[in-house]
């Protein structure tokens, strides 16, 4: 399961969890504009914008599970187990395979309103990328600096939601995670008011009691709801540190810990948290072992070039002593 949201603090931030029982080797992969995208279905991309994310490289392949492109246009999957419904082929759309549709949309478009419109005409289609990797059920949040939206592949066809509160989590569908946010519309950040009765006394005896009742278990609902309220109310000064501590500090707020999330022997973690400066193309990351926040620069790199430039992940504690 995961949690993505979209922010702005003086420059637009972006970035998920990737909660998992088990990693596929994910490293911070580069596409410079001049690597040829081979799409199953559709013409190839020759050019294209180039795009940071995290992906799994495999048969020299960029299978991104997230990422930004140079216009700072920004795209997550994540998990949708049982509700994500791929089609079959049709000759009178645009068929992309869902582990292709990350790079067709961010190699081609800058906004999310080109997004949406593309969009009318998009069939996800049920192409697995090898019989190693077998499709995974997803859906995805695209984004900007000023909106994003839900794309969902379902039994009755492909739904595009507007998606103003810039999370994204698991199940269920998004339009059901929208109105489970009735149930929580009385949560506050500031201290409550005694509505119970006037003839009772009732203290305020702790902070935080504002926001008493916000769900606190791992599930994709309960995440959705806590993520939602930490985003909406978040507040940061505009510095880069300040931006990025604070944007950790939401995915922090609903991050797995091992031994939570039985799944038979092994158990589900935060593999990675990420969060990349869409404005500077800037990709930061932390692991589940390695809680120092590194970094890697797509304009560091030759964004004209042909050829992938991969990072592995750091996953090794690093710990800064002081005496």
């Amino acid at each position: 399961m995961c949690t993505a949201a979209n922010y702005t603090a003086g420059d637009h931030y972006f970035g998920r969890n990737l909660d998992l029982e088990i990693s596929y080797h994910e490293t911070v992969v580069v596409t410079p504009r001049n690597f040829r995208f081979a799409f199953r279905r559709v013409p190839e991309l020759v050019t294209h914008h180039a795009m940071i994310g995290i992906a799994t490289v495999s048969d020299g392949y960029p299978l991104y599970y997230d990422g930004t492109n140079d216009r700072g246009l920004s795209m997550a999957g994540l998990n949708f187990p049982e509700n994500a419904d791929y089609k079959p082929e049709s000759p009178d759309a645009t068929n992309i395979a869902p582990f292709e549709f990350i790079p067709w949309v961010l190699g081609q478009f800058e906004t999310v309103a080109d997004v949406r419109g593309a969009l009318a005409d998009v069939r996800l289609v049920d192409i697995p990328f090898s019989a190693h990797f077998p499709l995974s059920p997803l859906h995805w949040i695209i984004s900007d600096r000023t909106e994003s939206i839900t794309v969902e592949s379902v039994a009755d066809g492909l739904r595009v939601y507007d998606n103003p509160v810039q999370v994204l989590t698991n199940n269920p569908t998004y339009d059901m995670q929208v109105f489970n946010l009735n149930n929580y519309m009385s949560l506050s950040v500031d201290p409550p008011e005694n509505h119970f009765s006037e003839q009772l006394k009732l203290d305020t005896y702790s902070r935080g009691l504002g926001a008493f009742g916000l769900p606190g278990d791992l599930s994709s609902a309960s995440r959705f709801v806590k993520a939602t309220f930490t985003r909406v109310h978040s507040v940061s000064g505009s510095s880069e540190s300040e931006a990025i501590s604070q944007f950790f500090h939401i995915l922090g707020s609903v991050e797995q810990q091992r031994g939570l999330v039985r799944l038979g022997d092994k158990y589900e973690i935060t593999i990675y948290s990420s969060c990349c400066n869409t404005d500077k193309g800037i990709y930061y990351y932390r692991t589940y072992e390695n809680s120092q926040i590194t970094g890697v620069d797509m304009h560091r790199e030759d964004l004209d070039g042909k050829e992938l430039a991969v990072y592995p992940l750091v996953t090794g504690q690093q710990v800064l002593m002081q005496n």
